[in-house]
């Protein structure tokens, strides 16, 4: 709806250009009236009417210098000029300030009419004009945005974008930083935060920030030293103080490094758009990563393997057998650090926890076969950690399973850290163990610990190994349907030479000889 104010110093005239014209029908509302010059001036400059119907002849100031006090200083609405006069002169006035149509008194209701309606499909047309313009150029600016965080835009008066441009665009200032941000809340409430609500900013003529959207992501631009404080504000108050309920809840944001200039914001960009995408990383409670948390991965150093499974499996499940809680705890702590500086994406890091924790589950079910311990099935493992949106819950996850299962196997009369590994011999002679490399699970050095193990067994630690792969393997013979050379593989000697060799030394016949002393041969 378009605005009219209606300016005649008759009250008559005034009430009856009110009456004779359906005002509303033709898309007006009338927003004032005024009965002397100085108010139809004030009343113009305050309501900034589409239209103004004015008489030429008004006390204390004239309606041709009306016209000119307000194009000076800015109108832009329509003037028609109702004048009881018909003199040339106050025509040419009027129509040298931008006057649409000169009526004379007593006003013609048709020719008032097609005035009207002229005027309104001016008003209706550049309107439409204007809104393109504005279009136009905001289509301009998101794609000079859109070159600058990926680092094409050239800047300059004589091979890019002119400086007067950028300064049209309200895109200089001193500082820049970039912002990405994601919503992750379940219900409708979670999404009505707007930017500037959070930094407590306006952002009249786009001076603080810029708000778009890049690859599928809300991007934000802070411009100048005053929205980069406000920001830093806004991160000690969520980050130190955190409030159940705030727009944190629903919220997570990635920030890269403050820069100097329009051509350095793709290097900020860069940083945001890597963190947004670890939000897997964060700590309970962490809704924001920045710069400084951004891993130094080198190409290739930095990747989940095979080698890496076996590290973590095997060091578990030591750690679990010998009842060291507080070394599973660091062995977990250590895996999370390493996956953070992974360059591999979640789903091959959740592929390779799921890995970790079936071949977890395989060789404690080996080591505790005759133990009752119960297991989540292989389905519900794959699916719980397929559903974690942050590593700490699966981390926590094989903690928990890890805890329940060492209070079930910790034998208590295990009292003494010897026991202890006669009992970790006992349930792994089968693997490749050496003493240098079980002596750190127990906190000792190897060549103090061998010392202790021969002054208190009375053998030595090979020794001992030997005899219990030897009296296991005695108890195999008797099972006909079991070849040696499995036997040998089975209680851990790979080459079936050499258990031939240590059971003939042990034992004083060799292995097929032993069989058939069990058979009564």
């Amino acid at each position: 709806m378009e605005t009219l104010f209606i300016a005649d110093d008759e009250k008559t005239i005034r009430d009856g250009l009110k009456c004779i014209v359906n005002w509303e029908e033709l898309g007006f509302s009338i927003c004032g009236e005024a009965s002397n010059g100085e108010d139809a001036l004030s009343g113009i400059l305050k309501n900034a009417p589409s239209l103004v119907l004015l008489d030429i002849r008004m006390p204390k100031l004239m309606g041709v210098d009306i016209i000119k006090i307000a194009r000076e200083q800015g109108f832009q609405g329509k003037f028609i000029i109702l004048s009881g006069y018909s003199d040339f002169s106050y025509a040419q006035a009027a129509i040298r300030y931008g006057v649409d149509f000169y009526l004379t008194k007593p006003i013609d209701e048709d020719e008032l009419l097609e005035a009207i309606r002229t005027i309104y499909a001016a008003l209706q047309s550049e309107r439409q004009n204007q809104n393109h313009i504005a279009l136009y150029r905001e289509k301009a600016k998101d794609v000079i945005l859109h070159d600058l965080i990926v680092g094409t835009l050239q800047i300059g008066d004589e091979y890019g974008l002119s400086t007067a441009a950028l300064q049209n665009m309200e895109l200089e200032a001193a500082i820049y930083q970039v912002v990405i941000y994601e919503k992750f809340g379940l219900l409708p409430e979670d999404s009505s935060y707007s930017f500037a609500d959070l930094l407590n900013i306006t952002n009249n003529g786009n001076h603080s920030f810029e708000h778009f959207e890049e690859d599928h992501k809300n991007v934000i631009l802070l411009k100048g030293d005053f929205a980069l404080r406000r920001f830093g504000d806004f991160l000690a108050h969520y980050e130190k103080t955190p409030q159940k309920g705030s727009p944190m809840d629903s919220l997570f944001l990635a920030y890269g490094r403050p820069v100097q200039s329009l051509g350095e914001i793709y290097l900020s960009y860069q940083e945001a758009k890597a963190l947004i995408q670890r939000r897997f990383f964060c700590i309970q409670g962490q809704h924001t990563l920045g710069y400084t948390e951004l891993p130094n991965i080198a190409a290739g150093n930095h990747a989940i393997n095979d080698a890496m499974l076996a590290k973590y499996s095997d060091a578990i499940v030591n750690f679990l057998q010998i009842s060291n809680r507080k070394q599973v705890a660091a062995t977990l702590f250590s895996l999370e650090d390493d996956l953070y500086c992974c360059d591999n994406s979640i789903e091959q890091i959740k592929l390779f926890l799921i890995d970790l924790f079936l071949q977890m589950k395989e060789n404690i079910k080996k080591i505790y076969g005759s133990t009752h311990i119960t297991f989540p099935s292989n389905s519900a493992i794959i699916d719980y950690i397929e559903s974690c949106h942050y590593l700490y819950e699966i981390i926590l996850y094989i903690s928990e399973q890890v805890k329940a299962i060492m209070d079930i196997t910790d034998n208590s009369s295990r009292e003494s850290i010897l026991e202890d590994i006669l009992y970790y011999i006992d349930n792994n002679y089968q693997n490749n163990i050496k003493l240098e490399s079980i002596a750190p699970l127990f906190g000792y050095n190897s060549a103090y610990l061998g010392k202790l193990f021969t002054k208190a067994i009375g053998e030595n630690f090979n020794s001992y190994v030997d005899h219990r792969r030897i009296d296991h393997s005695k108890k195999l013979l008797e099972q006909q349907s079991i070849k040696v050379y499995e036997i040998s593989e089975q209680v851990g000697y790979k080459n079936v030479d050499y258990f031939h060799k240590k059971f003939k030394k042990y034992v004083g016949i060799s292995p097929a000889e032993y069989r058939k002393q069990l058979r009564g041969e």
